[in-house]
C-alpha cells in the first residue's frame, strides 16, 4: 500500500521532488501546494489527476496525506514542518533543514515527540559515488582519513537570501556527515570570504575545519568561476580518493599512492609510495529516487531515515560557525551546538 504524500512549494527544486513522488511505486502524489496556482499546475501538467491546494491549511487538514515533502525558501522551512508535523505528517525537508539551527532543533524535537520521521534531503548522501565513498572509508580501505579537499565552484545560481556558504557548502558538509565515522565533528570552523562585486555578502568563500584525530577538511565555494567543477579529494593513511562528480566515465578513482614516514620521527625517513589506481564500478540510479524511497522505508518501518533531522543539525551547526567566522575576520570558532549525539 502507497503513501499519500504532497509536495510544497513548485519553485526550484519541487518539479524534481515531484516528478520522482510520482514515479514512485512506494507513494501517491496527492496534491502539489504553492501560493502561485499557474506555477503549480504547470509542474504537474494539464492532463494530471494530482491536485493543486494554494492553502497550507487546508493542504494539512487532508486525511489522504501521510508525508509532505518542502521545499520552499530556507527561512520558510521551521514554519511549515512544524504545522505540518502538529497536524500528523512526516516531513522531508530540503538543505538546509531550516535557516536557523534553533528552529531546526524544534523541529527535531516536535517530530520526537509526535513520534513522526523528520528527513533532511540532503540528496548527494544516496548518489551512488557518495554511498560507495562511505563504504570505502568503513571498510578501512583508506585508512585513517588526513585531509580533505572539496570543491564546488560554477557561475551563479547566486541567491538572493543567503550567501554563498549557505547555499553551495551544505552538499560538501552534507557528504561529509555521511562518509565520516561519527558524522561531521569538526572541533572549531573558519571562514574566509569575499564580496567582490560589493553586495554585502560572499560570493566566494573557504571553510577550514580541524577534525578529530588531526585530520583538517576544507571546502571552496564559489558563485562567480566560470568553469563547473565537483571535485573531493579524501587522503587517507593507506590510500587517497578522488571524487569527479562531473567525470560520468569515471566519478571514482582510488590511488594506491601516498607518503609513508617512519616512526624515528628524530631523523624521519620520508618515502613515497607510487602504487596502483582504480576505478570503483558505480550503479546509475537517480539520487532523488533513492531519496523518496528512503523516506517511505523510515516511515513504514518506524525508523531515523539515514539523513535524519541530526544530521541537518550538524550541517547547520557548521554553517552557522561559519557565519560567526566570517563576522570576525576568519578567526576560528568553536561550534555552540549541543548537538553532539
Amino acid at each position: 500500500m502507497s503513501l499519500g504524500i504532497a509536495v510544497v512549494g513548485a519553485g526550484y527544486w519541487g518539479p524534481n521532488l515531484v516528478r520522482n513522488f510520482r514515479s514512485s511505486d512506494e507513494w501517491d502524489l496527492v496534491a502539489v501546494c504553492d501560493l502561485d496556482e499557474a506555477r503549480a499546475r504547470k509542474v504537474i501538467g494539464s492532463r494530471s489527476s494530482i491536485e493543486i491546494e494554494t492553502s497550507l491549511e487546508r493542504l494539512l487538514s487532508r486525511d489522504d496525506i501521510d508525508a509532505v515533502a518542502i521545499a520552499t525558501p530556507a527561512r520558510t522551512h521551521s514554519t511549515i514542518a512544524l504545522a505540518a508535523l502538529d497536524a500528523g505528517k512526516h516531513v522531508v525537508v530540503e538543505k538546509p533543514l531550516a535557516d536557523r539551527h534553533a528552529d531546526a532543533a524544534r523541529m527535531v524535537e516536535r517530530a520526537k515527540e509526535r513520534e513522526l520521521v523528520l528527513m533532511t534531503d540532503h540528496t548527494y548522501c544516496y548518489t551512488s559515488a557518495v554511498v560507495r565513498i562511505g563504504e570505502l572509508i568503513a571498510d578501512g580501505v583508506l585508512g585513517d582519513v588526513l585531509f580533505i579537499d572539496s570543491v564546488r565552484i560554477n557561475l551563479g545560481l547566486v541567491q538572493p537570501d543567503v550567501d554563498v556558504f549557505w547555499d553551495l557548502a551544505p552538499h560538501d558538509l552534507s557528504i561529509l556527515d555521511h562518509v565520516l565515522p561519527g558524522g561531521l565533528r569538526p572541533q572549531s570552523v573558519a571562514a574566509h570570504g569575499a564580496d567582490p562585486l560589493g553586495t554585502g555578502k560572499a560570493y566566494l568563500g573557504y571553510l577550514t575545519m580541524p577534525l578529530p584525530g588531526g585530520a583538517i577538511a576544507h571546502v571552496h565555494v564559489n558563485w562567480l568561476s566560470p568553469t563547473k567543477i565537483r571535485q573531493m579529494v579524501i587522503g587517507g593513511s593507506r590510500r587517497t580518493l578522488v571524487w569527479d562528480d562531473l567525470n560520468p566515465q569515471q566519478r571514482l578513482a582510488v590511488y594506491d599512492r601516498g607518503v609513508d614516514v617512519e616512526a624515528d620521527r628524530v631523523a624521519a625517513a620520508i618515502s613515497y609510495r607510487l602504487g596502483d589506481m582504480y576505478a570503483p564500478a558505480l550503479p546509475e540510479r537517480e539520487a532523488l529516487a533513492s531519496v523518496a524511497a528512503e523516506f517511505a522505508a523510515a516511515i513504514t518501518e518506524k525508523r531515523p531515515p539515514r539523513t535524519d533531522g541530526h544530521s541537518g543539525l550538524r550541517v547547520l551547526d557548521v554553517l552557522e560557525a561559519s557565519s560567526r567566522s566570517l563576522a570576525a575576520g576568519g578567526a576560528f570558532v568553536e561550534l555552540e551546538s549541543l548537538e553532539r549525539v
